[in-house]
């Protein structure tokens, strides 16, 4: 399904965890986006990051502006994976295959790399990790341990422009994927909002809560892309 000219799959979660898997066991690299309305609201003004969400592996949906904009569309999405969970997924398939993972950490974030570190080796004692904090806006140049996942949170659009530039210089690993504040959770430093408010598609006002300075980018998620969908729809 098209949402703002951005295809996006529209699969089960077994669906999803399948291919990532396939990802993983095939040696070729992946790129892996998981898209939500400020996604596309981006994309709209931005052509390289809209050829870049194109050119992704697997686009999944995130976020339950999302789930409205299909229905709009006049489809039923199978699955909403927030990309908290999906990176959770990513991790726990890694572990399992004893592969490594790399973590392109934005330096002037809530969480440094060794945080992070210390969080996932107490999830995943024996997952081999490396990173490092780096300035999202001086990324040239930047040379990185060979890994079969690479996991980075500069925000979007610098961490899908970031990993599509790894796929442009050959890299080896097999998944590569923007996290977001997915660390932020795993670290403590954001608490995720509750089940109950994620299933209802609340959990925007949570984040609203904690971090007020983003209201301007829950605004464009909860009002102005829904009826950028809406105008878009009527026009076709």
């Amino acid at each position: 399904m098209r949402i703002l000219d951005v295809f996006i799959d529209n699969l089960t979660r077994e669906e999803i965890r399948t291919r990532v898997g396939m990802f993983l066991d095939e040696p070729r690299f992946h790129q892996i986006a998981t898209i939500n309305p400020e996604f596309l609201l981006e994309a709209e003004k931005n052509r390289d990051f809209r050829v870049v969400l194109e050119q992704c592996n697997l686009r999944v949906a995130d976020g339950f502006g999302i789930t409205l904009a299909f229905l709009l569309k006049g489809e039923r999405l199978r699955y909403r994976f927030p990309g908290a969970d999906l990176t959770e997924e990513v991790l726990k398939l890694a572990d399992k295959k004893q592969l490594g993972i790399y973590l392109a950490i934005r330096k002037d974030g809530l969480s440094s790399f060794e945080e992070i570190k210390r969080a996932l080796l107490e999830k995943y004692p024996t997952v081999k990790i490396d990173g490092a904090d780096i300035d999202p806006y001086q990324v040239s140049g930047i040379r990185y341990q060979v890994s079969s996942v690479v996991l980075c949170n500069f925000g979007a659009p610098m961490q899908e422009l970031f990993l599509a530039q790894l796929k442009a210089d050959s890299s080896p690993s097999r998944i590569a994927m923007g996290v977001g504040g997915s660390f932020d959770y795993l670290t403590g430093k954001i608490k995720r909002a509750p089940v109950w408010l994620r299933v209802l598609g609340l959990e925007w006002f949570w984040r609203l809560i904690q971090q007020p300075k983003r209201w301007k980018r829950i605004w464009n998620a909860v009002v102005v892309f829904p009826f950028r969908v809406i105008f878009a729809t009527i026009g076709k």
